[in-house]
């Protein structure tokens, strides 16, 4: 097989195919992972793997940490949470929390005390329309962004919790971890590979920035938040196909799920959470 990367989208995203990610060589990996340093999101297409290959593949990009919501974690393999099971409630009414899990710009885990580097999703069971995932470049919203608030927001943190104020993904979580605290980053950062400077904020998990009365916090959120999609950024749009191994950079990337599939239908993914 010859390795192949198409970029459909100037600022973010690449497909590779052309290779068997169980049988890569170093050579074929460094490829891979500069590819994905270079462009944010990239889908390996094509790929048959069970639990343990996925795990072993999912490793070589960093260290794996097991996802705050429990319930949907393999119990066999921890490190992979399970996305689509569990669609409907026991009087078969639909479970929005399931259904509506992703759905909405954000970045993964900034509700974490350690920045996340990357989440990775296999393409186990796909449905035959719709269900597609948007990713934006947050490198491009800090360069689209006006300088005056590229000034206002220097050294300005937020403070981010699981499913932000309003959310019903909170839902999801077991009851002792509904309160833990905030977790803190700064809005502006730069790439620990790329050396790149990005915005890191998301409408979905923020609480507030830190130290702004909620008036304040809240008015300079709006401002910013039309800058990140899609209105000043071109998203890319993945069609997922069964095989897809997906990876996106929470780091300098925005993603969100288009939630518009048949109920009726799966659409399952194999998800791992990468850290440094």
């Amino acid at each position: 097989m010859v390795m192949k990367i198409e970029r459909p989208n100037p600022h973010v995203g690449a497909i590779i195919t052309g290779v068997n990610v169980k049988s890569m060589t170093d050579d074929e990996f460094a490829i891979v992972y500069q590819t994905w340093i270079d462009c944010g999101v990239i889908c390996v297409r094509g790929q048959s793997l069970d639990m343990p290959e996925y795990l072993g593949y999912s490793r070589r990009f960093g260290r794996l940490k097991c996802h705050l919501v429990k319930k949907t974690r393999d119990p066999n393999h921890p490190e992979i949470t399970v996305m689509g099971t569990d669609k409907f409630n026991a009087d078969g009414t639909p479970n929005e929390a399931i259904l509506k899990r992703g759905v909405g710009w954000h970045t993964d885990s900034p509700w974490d005390q350690e920045v996340c580097k990357g989440t990775q999703l296999y393409g186990h069971a796909i449905p035959s329309r719709g269900g597609d995932t948007l990713f934006v470049s947050m490198y491009n919203a800090w360069e689209t962004l006006p300088q005056r608030l590229k000034k206002r927001l220097d050294g300005v943190c937020a403070e981010f919790i699981y499913g932000g104020r309003k959310s019903i993904s909170a839902q999801l979580l077991n009851e002792e971890d509904r309160a833990l605290s905030p977790a803190v980053h700064p809005v502006v950062r730069r790439h620990e590979d790329s050396g790149r400077t990005s915005l890191y904020i998301n409408p979905v998990h923020i609480s507030r920035l830190k130290d702004m009365e909620e008036r304040e916090s809240d008015a300079l959120i709006g401002e910013i938040l039309p800058y990140l999609a899609p209105a000043h950024t071109q998203p890319y749009r993945h069609r997922w196909q069964v095989g897809d191994v997906v990876i996106w950079d929470n780091r300098c990337t925005m993603h969100s799920a288009t939630g518009d599939y048949p109920v009726a239908e799966d659409r399952i993914h194999w998800r791992v959470t990468i850290m440094q």
